[in-house]
């Protein structure tokens, strides 16, 4: 039981686990706050587009009275738009984020060595041109 304790703190505290649970908590706290501009923003503007429709209302009833069976397409077509409205959200915050961040700098191009008869490229430490055959300088 011991060594299976042991084994299971070397996999619980590696680096990667602990990073990989620092992403989901901050991925929960990020879905909460796109969760709330979706409800709280883009919806009271999609409700007014459409005339104030509420779409979870929208179903039909396979029957009469209060405990007939309904489909509600209302609270799909709900869950269709928000995955929507998530998603652009998304991808905007992503779009932005790598915006902000700052591309690496490109290390400068050693400019390549040439022939001084034929003018081809030939490798820094070479002593004969493979293109012409004559001798080089270093």
């Amino acid at each position: 039981m011991k060594e299976l304790f042991n084994e299971f703190k070397k996999f619980a505290f590696k680096g990667n686990v602990i990073d990989m649970a620092v992403g989901v908590m901050i991925g929960a706290a990020f879905g909460a706050i796109v969760t709330s501009l979706v409800n709280d923003l883009f919806m009271p503007i999609l409700s007014l587009l459409t005339g104030r429709i509420n779409f979870a209302d929208l179903k039909i009833m396979l029957g009469e009275g209060e405990t007939a069976a309904s489909i509600n397409y209302g609270a799909f077509l709900q869950a269709v738009i928000n995955f929507l409205l998530i998603a652009v959200c998304v991808f905007l915050f992503v779009k932005l984020i790598s915006k902000m961040q700052r591309k690496p700098e490109e290390a400068p191009t050693k400019e390549a060595r040439k022939c001084m008869f034929c003018k081809m490229e030939i490798a820094d430490d070479a002593i004969r041109c493979p293109h012409c055959t004559s001798e080089l300088s270093k």
